[in-house]
């Protein structure tokens, strides 16, 4: 099925004008792929990244290399390599999250960077404004406020009778503050009640799931960041076992085993990243390219879980889906 457009895109500009400053180099174009995650060659959102790079006309290897650095799930392993990144002299640095930004502005990069992150860039200090980044980074905010609302709606629209949400956030991502007031302020037109939970650690979240089952809430909305997300596995089991349905944005939430998700295409982020790097390598800063929304969302159903946890998904809902997991 085709996924709907969210909002503007990046245009994609010809390789011809690149050509140029790549002939003057004396070696290749070098990318630095920084990320948190576990090594992964065949990482789907580095996968995506190639693939951008590749669609505007870049044969890595020759105009272009990619290295990659990996946490391995550590910050504090990006950290201990940030010295390696500068010394290994890259041209740009494609950051994958908040948590490879955060160590790269530890360790004073001051080289361009273009990001991915779930926060409000604005809030996090990493750019002065959408509009106007001002400084060495710019890159694609998944921080969309309309989408909040968007999942509650769709939770109305799946259990008409919802009066109750539980909303598990991390209170240290920034921007969740806005996120919090956006879902406050769309739950009270649905004519629902929420419930904030803040949480720090795995022991809070246990907290938190105990204090919600006991209540019987009648779902689950979690804020979509790096954090929240390592839990998504825990939020499933709790679901299973109360029969109480959990949202997020983010579709790894819903493939772990959560009952929906509505948010940003990742494969569709960071393809479009690679237009960043194209014009950073045609000479542009960083401080003058404005960090974009998300173009394109999908709504991704467990129909697995929605049957386990006794949940009717509307005939209407499933036709829209981008994917139904059976």
């Amino acid at each position: 099925m085709k996924r709907r457009i969210f909002c503007g895109g990046l245009a994609v500009l010809p390789l011809a004008a690149a050509l140029p400053a790549i002939a003057q180099a004396a070696r290749p174009f070098r990318i630095a792929w920084v990320s948190t995650e576990l090594q992964n060659p065949t990482s789907p959102t580095l996968e995506a990244f190639r693939s951008g790079i590749r669609a505007l006309g870049y044969s890595e290897g020759k105009e272009l290399v990619i290295e990659t650095w990996w946490g391995e799930g550590s910050t504090e392993r990006l950290d201990d390599l940030a010295s390696d990144i500068i010394r290994s002299r890259p041209d740009v640095i494609v950051a994958q999250g908040g948590y490879a930004v955060d160590s790269m502005i530890r360790a004073g990069v001051k080289i361009p960077l273009v990001f991915s992150v779930s926060a409000d860039p604005v809030e996090a200090k990493y750019v002065g404004s959408f509009a106007r980044p001002g400084g060495n980074m710019t890159g694609i905010s998944l921080f969309t406020l309309a989408l909040v609302g968007k999942r509650l709606e769709l939770l109305k629209e799946t259990l008409p009778g919802i009066k109750q949400v539980a909303l598990i956030a991390n209170p240290q991502h920034p921007g969740e503050q806005k996120e919090l007031e956006a879902a406050q302020t769309a739950a009270a037109k649905l004519g629902m009640n929420v419930r904030y939970f803040p949480v720090h650690s795995e022991a809070e979240l246990e907290a938190a799931l105990t204090d919600i089952g006991r209540a019987h809430d009648d779902a689950i909305l979690a804020f979509a960041d790096g954090f929240t997300m390592g839990f998504a596995t825990r939020i499933a089991t709790f679901s299973a076992r109360s029969h109480i349905p959990a949202v997020d944005g983010w579709a790894p939430f819903a493939r772990q085993g959560n009952l929906m998700i509505y948010g940003p295409v990742f494969e569709d982020v960071y393809r479009r990243l690679a237009v960043y790097v194209d014009k950073i390598i045609k000479g542009a800063k960083p401080a003058d390219l404005p960090v974009e929304l998300p173009t394109k969302v999908e709504l991704i159903i467990n129909a697995k879980t929605a049957n386990a946890i006794g949940v009717t998904i509307p005939q209407s809902l499933l036709l829209r889906a981008d994917e139904v997991i059976q």
